[in-house]
Protein backbone atom coordinates (compact mmCIF):
# COMPACT_ATOMS: atom_id res chain seq x y z
CA UNK A 1 0.00 0.00 0.00
CA UNK A 2 2.65 1.84 0.90
CA UNK A 3 4.17 1.79 -2.95
CA UNK A 4 0.90 2.65 -4.22
CA UNK A 5 1.15 6.24 -2.15
CA UNK A 6 4.65 7.05 -3.53
CA UNK A 7 3.89 6.16 -7.20
CA UNK A 8 0.98 8.80 -6.75
CA UNK A 9 3.70 11.62 -5.54
CA UNK A 10 3.44 14.61 -7.69
CA UNK A 11 0.40 13.82 -9.13
CA UNK A 12 -1.29 16.99 -8.65
CA UNK A 13 1.37 19.15 -9.60
CA UNK A 14 0.90 18.15 -12.89
CA UNK A 15 -2.89 17.98 -12.74
CA UNK A 16 -2.68 21.61 -11.43
CA UNK A 17 -0.46 22.78 -14.39
CA UNK A 18 -2.37 20.88 -17.01
CA UNK A 19 -5.82 22.41 -15.74
CA UNK A 20 -4.29 25.69 -15.29
CA UNK A 21 -3.41 26.12 -18.92
CA UNK A 22 -6.76 24.91 -19.83
CA UNK A 23 -8.24 27.63 -17.45
CA UNK A 24 -5.77 30.55 -18.41
CA UNK A 25 -6.71 29.46 -22.18
CA UNK A 26 -10.29 29.98 -21.27
CA UNK A 27 -9.59 33.26 -19.71
CA UNK A 28 -8.16 34.42 -22.70
CA UNK A 29 -10.50 33.50 -24.41
CA UNK A 30 -13.34 35.60 -22.90
CA UNK A 31 -11.01 38.41 -22.39
CA UNK A 32 -10.35 37.90 -26.31
CA UNK A 33 -14.37 37.91 -26.81
CA UNK A 34 -15.05 40.56 -24.59
CA UNK A 35 -12.88 43.44 -26.60
CA UNK A 36 -13.85 42.01 -29.60
CA UNK A 37 -17.22 42.86 -28.85
CA UNK A 38 -15.78 46.38 -27.06
CA UNK A 39 -14.87 47.28 -30.93
CA UNK A 40 -17.35 46.02 -32.48
CA UNK A 41 -20.25 48.47 -30.38
CA UNK A 42 -17.90 51.38 -30.01
CA UNK A 43 -17.49 51.31 -33.99
CA UNK A 44 -21.34 51.07 -34.47
CA UNK A 45 -22.06 53.96 -31.83
CA UNK A 46 -19.91 56.25 -33.46
CA UNK A 47 -21.44 55.47 -36.89
CA UNK A 48 -24.88 55.91 -35.37
CA UNK A 49 -23.44 59.19 -33.66
CA UNK A 50 -22.15 60.45 -37.24
CA UNK A 51 -25.21 59.47 -38.90
CA UNK A 52 -27.26 61.93 -36.33
CA UNK A 53 -25.08 64.91 -36.70
CA UNK A 54 -24.66 64.57 -40.97
CA UNK A 55 -28.94 64.24 -40.44
CA UNK A 56 -29.01 67.85 -38.78
CA UNK A 57 -30.02 70.24 -40.87
CA UNK A 58 -27.19 72.25 -42.33
CA UNK A 59 -24.73 69.68 -42.05
CA UNK A 60 -23.32 67.08 -44.86
CA UNK A 61 -22.35 63.63 -44.78
CA UNK A 62 -19.09 64.83 -44.72
CA UNK A 63 -19.62 66.34 -41.52
CA UNK A 64 -20.88 63.34 -40.25
CA UNK A 65 -17.75 60.82 -41.32
CA UNK A 66 -15.36 63.90 -39.90
CA UNK A 67 -17.73 63.52 -36.52
CA UNK A 68 -17.65 59.25 -36.51
CA UNK A 69 -13.42 59.50 -37.33
CA UNK A 70 -12.92 61.92 -34.06
CA UNK A 71 -15.42 59.77 -31.92
CA UNK A 72 -13.65 56.54 -33.08
CA UNK A 73 -10.03 58.37 -32.71
CA UNK A 74 -10.75 59.59 -29.30
CA UNK A 75 -12.35 56.20 -28.26
CA UNK A 76 -9.92 53.52 -29.86
CA UNK A 77 -7.35 54.49 -31.99
CA UNK A 78 -7.15 56.44 -35.38
CA UNK A 79 -6.34 53.39 -37.18
CA UNK A 80 -9.38 52.22 -36.65
CA UNK A 81 -10.94 55.30 -38.46
CA UNK A 82 -9.21 55.02 -41.44
CA UNK A 83 -12.29 53.97 -43.97
CA UNK A 84 -15.19 55.45 -42.86
CA UNK A 85 -17.53 56.84 -45.71
CA UNK A 86 -21.30 58.14 -45.96
CA UNK A 87 -23.90 58.50 -48.06
CA UNK A 88 -27.42 59.63 -48.22
CA UNK A 89 -29.95 56.38 -49.21
CA UNK A 90 -33.43 56.66 -49.73
CA UNK A 91 -35.70 53.49 -48.95
CA UNK A 92 -39.56 53.61 -49.51
CA UNK A 93 -39.01 57.18 -50.21
CA UNK A 94 -37.67 58.68 -46.59
CA UNK A 95 -34.03 60.31 -46.95
CA UNK A 96 -31.61 58.60 -44.21
CA UNK A 97 -28.03 59.02 -44.04
CA UNK A 98 -25.93 56.32 -43.42
CA UNK A 99 -22.00 56.01 -42.20
CA UNK A 100 -19.95 52.66 -42.60
CA UNK A 101 -17.57 51.88 -40.80
CA UNK A 102 -14.70 49.35 -42.30
CA UNK A 103 -12.24 48.41 -39.70
CA UNK A 104 -9.92 45.50 -38.41
CA UNK A 105 -11.36 42.75 -36.10
CA UNK A 106 -9.67 42.40 -33.58
CA UNK A 107 -8.58 38.42 -33.37
CA UNK A 108 -5.40 38.56 -31.31
CA UNK A 109 -5.13 41.67 -29.04
CA UNK A 110 -6.20 44.37 -31.12
CA UNK A 111 -4.54 42.57 -34.37
CA UNK A 112 -6.79 41.01 -37.08
CA UNK A 113 -7.89 40.92 -40.25
CA UNK A 114 -8.11 43.91 -42.31
CA UNK A 115 -11.72 45.20 -43.28
CA UNK A 116 -13.02 41.78 -41.19
CA UNK A 117 -15.84 44.15 -39.59
CA UNK A 118 -18.74 46.34 -40.95
CA UNK A 119 -21.02 48.60 -39.49
CA UNK A 120 -23.80 51.06 -40.25
CA UNK A 121 -25.13 53.82 -38.98
CA UNK A 122 -28.22 55.04 -40.02
CA UNK A 123 -30.19 58.80 -39.20
CA UNK A 124 -33.56 60.46 -41.10
CA UNK A 125 -32.45 63.52 -42.30
CA UNK A 126 -34.31 66.44 -40.63
CA UNK A 127 -36.41 68.69 -43.62
CA UNK A 128 -36.39 72.62 -43.38
CA UNK A 129 -40.02 72.94 -43.49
Amino acid sequence: MFARLVDERGSAVAEFALVGVILTALALAVVQLALALHVRNTLLDAAAEGARYAALAGASTDDGVARTRALIGAALSDGYAADVSGRVESPGGVEVVAITVRAAIPVIGLLGPERGLEVTGHAAVEGLD
